[in-house]
């Protein structure tokens, strides 16, 4: 039987400029065309910030709405997820977007160092969060930090504050946060398969140089992948990665040495428990 690999591209995020690298998309438009170039590739997530004009972080949700619209209609079927993350505002300014009911929005359920502050996530903040995605309907990703947020997840599960099984990303390579380690990262699969079964998705992401590393321990582990210019803007120390896509091909590239094949989004869909939206009337065939 078959396993899947579902690939998540992180389009922009909030701190990539064209300063660092050209391709990183600022405008809806560039996110859209960036978005649709990925897809084709292979990505079935995209991982959604948006930007002003000046590239400055933003939690406008006429924007986001834009966004939302365009990839709808440039990229049916494929899995919106909206960033929550709070560089984009603070308080409830960052789950302003939910409303728009995305597939799914990233939900890091405790705080954790960055490289120069502390990236605060309080208990009130995390609960009324996932209260707006239960009320939306939308599924969240857990993006965690620490192992603690792994048990967090479980614990909230349990109280029914999260729908369905979470679905748990590894962050690693944040400085200050969790260093880029085989042993934690083997330990935290381990973790999730105990907390949550051994058919439960998980995902790894690695920032700058180590998004090579986790993309081909997770895919070479069963997980899923992500990938994109918000956590690297580089192919190798020497080369700019040309766009999103490029860094998308070489996720697929990873999936192909390991024997498994890229998840169309219907198949991304079923693995996540998500509905196929009625508009989705094309796409690459499951």
């Amino acid at each position: 039987m078959t396993n899947p690999c579902i690939i998540c591209v992180a389009i922009t995020g909030s701190l990539p400029t064209k300063t660092n690298n050209p391709a990183v998309p600022i405008t809806v438009s560039e996110q859209v065309e960036s978005t649709h170039e990925a897809f084709e590739a292979g990505a079935t997530i995209v991982h959604a910030h948006v930007r002003n004009d000046d590239e400055t972080p933003s939690s406008d949700q006429e924007k986001f709405a834009a966004l939302k619209d365009g990839i709808e209609k440039h990229c049916p079927g494929m899995i919106i997820q909206f960033s929550t993350g709070g560089r984009s505002g603070a308080g409830q300014t960052r789950g302003g977007m939910l409303p728009l009911r995305p597939d799914m929005a990233s939900l890091s359920v405790g705080s954790n160092n960055f490289p120069t502050r502390v990236y605060e996530n309080p208990p009130d903040l995390v609960h009324w969060l996932a209260s707006e995605m239960l009320t939306y309907g939308v599924k969240p990703e857990i993006e965690a930090f620490d192992l603690s947020h792994i048990l967090k997840a479980k614990e909230m599960a349990d109280k029914g504050q999260l729908a369905g099984t979470p679905y748990i990303q590894f962050v690693m390579g944040v400085k200050n946060a969790m260093p880029v380690d085989r042993d934690v990262f083997d330990y935290y699969i381990h973790t999730v398969r105990r907390l949550f079964g051994d058919d439960a998705p998980w995902c790894a992401a690695g920032i700058g140089a180590n998004q090579l590393t986790l993309n081909e321990w997770a895919i070479a582990a069963g997980g899923h992948a992500r990938t994109g210019l918000e956590d690297n803007v580089r192919l190798n120390r020497d080369t700019l990665a040309s766009s999103n896509a490029a860094l998308v091909r070489r996720a697929v590239d990873i999936c192909d040495k390991n024997n498994r094949p890229v998840a169309t989004w219907q198949e991304a869909r079923r693995i996540l428990g998500l509905p196929v939206p009625k508009a989705a009337t094309i796409g690459r065939a499951a």
